[in-house]
């Protein structure tokens, strides 16, 4: 554990059906989004369906979500998943976060190249996460 500790609730097992059924909404939403060249949401929904993603293995794996005004924590939780790679979506998942920012709150709209990038991560990690729960 870091030395840093992360602010979570206690969830039965069973909610990882709802965070996934959020998360699988936003991805399809986000490929849409994608292909009719609206990056702006393509990349907002990629964060969600990042976020969603992960909240749902780590429902499913530990019985816990992340609770924290940081939405970093939540990679720190992914990373603990007694998974095979989940050190490396950890990472996948931090960089998907770290545009939260620039998606979200700054008045730059996203380039089809942020859009990109963010889909990509994005759909490696959401199957990934479908690898693994179902």
């Amino acid at each position: 554990m870091t030395s840093k500790e992360t602010k979570v609730r206690q969830e039965s097992r069973s909610a990882a059906k709802d965070y996934l059924k959020k998360a699988a909404d936003n991805y399809d939403q986000m490929l849409l989004a994608f292909n009719a060249e609206n990056w702006n949401a393509a990349a907002t929904l990629a964060v969600q369906c990042a976020i969603s993603s992960a909240d749902a293995v780590c429902v499913h794996h530990s019985g816990v979500r992340s609770i924290s005004q940081d939405h970093f924590d939540v990679c720190e939780l992914v990373s603990l998943v007694n998974l095979d790679g989940s050190e490396e979506k950890a990472k996948q998942l931090r960089k998907v976060i770290a545009r939260k920012n620039m998606v979200q709150y700054e008045s730059r709209s996203a380039r089809q190249s942020d859009a990109n990038e963010m889909v990509k991560l994005t759909t490696r990690f959401y199957q990934w996460v479908l690898e693994n729960i179902r």
